[in-house]
């Protein structure tokens, strides 16, 4: 089904047509000012502009073609010629009765679907996850329902750190210290070990020992550039161990991941376009877009219109090694081939923004995205009070594990403190706290524009008051536990009657969720979703402190309310699922 301001702009435009005027000009928004009509229609003064006439003689023009329509209630002029439209309540009860029985609340899915591939995430092999990562993953996470929701096939890819100089760091590290494994034995000719010489909290020591390594000494520093050639060659011994750092990082990131409730449909890593960039490189060459200087092969990417200077695109430096960039490039190529998308987005800090407008201009150039759109989705930092990026009291990164441990500690605070869910079984309490720090976290994260940098503050984050995730989900749980003593009692819900002055707000809410949902993928902001749930859990919460429910003693207004109830539950854990948020049953 349309959603209801489609439908009031189908209704408006006809008045716009009637009049000889562009029916785009009969486009109806939520209104900014409900104290005078729940939806207005600003079309008026451009068509003013086309018709040359006043702004106000158009509008009324409009309003006696509208006058008599029975889905609207009244039709007035305001200002210069804003025209505003309140609705009949028992065509707004129709609408929304229409759209209760629709399983999808009135969003419809997209036709055509696209492709769209999610590149999130972004860990590096052999090191923790950690606070850096939290916004690219629970923000791709965020977009990757959303888009799934409304249609799209989403391809979500973690896109690892997995071949560079800090693989070499680590392999001429093991080979100093640990000089006997048979991975440094050229003649070794027989399987290498099955199991991992060294566990992810062994590589957590040796690779800052490594990097520190090779940044005090040239010669560590040129033995592990030599590692790195020999790995990206395809030495066996190297090979072999460089695929335990892989193995004991991989199960840690999927360990980290599922704790967050996120998964991805591929985990790969630059090693896996290593094999394609020779070829994508020399086609580059070949067709005079790549060009040597002073000794680098380059791309030009800067444009006459460019507002700042945007240097050339390294792909090889002077020394013959490829660049990030390079990787990229070649990503994308395996991407078209393999998947065909419509639309790629890299969720990655907003600092890396020039790097990808030069990977993004490559890529057109050359052909390689096969026409998809590319679009970088920036974020900024999560803060601590200092207004710098969050760090351990002791000054270092924290871990992400240690982050989430910590959230559901605090929650489980709250509830103790809010009395909730005391005298639950232990394992649903914990259950539960987990599921309350989870969103807490999220929510923090998401209710901000993705381009802002906020302050985490935990305290605030996990109150059951205010904005915040574990509000939204009691909102839900109370609702739940309202239609649960419904049920206890045979009460059903019903069709909805037209609504009386506590009621129509909330219909009203639930009409907007169609727009607020696709607003949100069509502005790739999450923190839309968070702003249109709390204002519906704030405009249920109004209706249900005005409303007899369970003791109303009209059966129709009881089912209609009950309808409502219902309705509004069902919407609040479709817009928590969007933010990657479970609901408890119950607190």
């Amino acid at each position: 089904m349309p959603a209801l301001t489609e439908t009031l702009s189908d209704i408006v435009a006809d008045g716009f047509a009637a009049a000889d005027l562009p029916r785009e000009l009969g486009s109806v928004a939520t209104s900014n000012r409900p104290d005078l009509g729940q939806f207005q229609c600003n079309g008026a003064m451009t068509a003013a502009r086309i018709a040359k006439r006043s702004p106000r003689e158009i509008a009324q023009t409009i309003v006696d073609r509208l006058a008599g329509d029975d889905r609207l209630a009244a039709v007035s002029i305001a200002g210069p010629g804003f025209i505003n439209l309140m609705l009949d309540d028992r065509y707004l009860a129709d609408q929304t009765n229409q759209q209760r029985q629709d399983p999808r609340l009135g969003v419809a899915q997209v036709d055509p679907a696209a492709t769209v591939i999610l590149d999130f995430g972004g860990p590096n092999i052999a090191k923790p996850m950690h606070v850096g990562h939290l916004r690219a993953t629970i923000i791709g996470d965020s977009l990757q329902r959303l888009f799934g929701f409304l249609g799209h096939r989403t391809v979500s890819d973690v896109h690892m750190g997995d071949w560079g100089l800090p693989m070499g760091m680590l392999i001429s590290e093991i080979a100093r210290v640990q000089p006997d494994l048979p991975y440094f034995d050229g003649s070794h000719s027989g399987p290498y070990p099955p199991v991992s010489p060294v566990t992810l909290e062994d590589l957590e020591t040796l690779y800052p020992e490594a990097a520190k390594a090779c940044k005090d000494d040239e010669l560590r520093l040129e033995q592990a550039r030599a590692a790195t050639a020999a790995l990206q060659r395809g030495r066996p011994g190297y090979r072999a161990l460089w695929q335990h750092f892989i193995n004991v990082s991989l199960a840690a990131m999927r360990r980290e991941f599922e704790s967050l409730g996120v998964h991805f449909d591929l985990y790969k890593g630059e090693a896996d376009v290593d094999p394609l960039i020779e070829t994508m490189v020399q086609d580059l060459a070949s067709r005079h877009l790549a060009r040597i200087d002073d000794g680098a092969l380059v791309v030009p990417v800067a444009r006459a219109d460019d507002k700042a200077e945007i240097p050339p695109l390294i792909l090889r430096k002077s020394d013959g090694s490829a660049m990030y960039a390079t990787t990229d490039l070649a990503t994308i190529v395996d991407r078209v081939a393999e998947h065909h998308p419509g639309l790629m987005l890299y969720v990655v800090d907003q600092r890396q923004h020039l790097h990808f407008e030069q990977v993004f201009r490559v890529a057109e150039a050359g052909g390689l995205s096969g026409g998809a759109a590319m679009e970088h989705i920036g974020f900024g930092t999560m803060n601590g009070a200092d207004g710098r990026p969050f760090k351990t009291r002791a000054g270092g990164v924290m871990k992400l594990s240690d982050l989430i441990e910590m959230c559901q500690s605090k929650a489980a605070e709250r509830l103790a403190e809010a009395g909730l869910a005391g005298d639950y079984p232990p394992e649903e309490r914990d259950t539960i706290a987990r599921q309350v720090g989870l969103a807490a976290l999220k929510f923090a994260d998401l209710s901000n524009h993705r381009l802002s940098n906020y302050v985490f503050d935990l305290d605030r984050f996990t109150q059951f008051e205010g904005k915040t995730g574990p509000y939204l989900q009691y909102a839900a749980v109370r609702i739940r536990s309202l239609l649960r003593k419904a049920a206890e009692r045979d009460l059903a819900p019903g069709d909805l009657l037209p609504p009386g002055d506590a009621e129509r707000p909330l219909l009203l809410k639930l009409g907007q969720l169609p727009e607020a949902v696709v607003s949100a993928a069509e502005k790739r902001a999450p923190n839309e979703i968070c702003d249109y749930a709390y204002g519906l859990a704030q405009e249920f919460s109004r209706f249900y402190n005005a409303c007899h429910i369970l003791s109303e003693t009209d059966t129709a207004l009881q089912a209609s309310r009950l309808g409502l109830a219902e309705m509004t539950l069902r919407a609040l854990d479709r817009l928590l699922d969007l933010l990657g948020i479970s609901v408890p049953d119950r607190m």
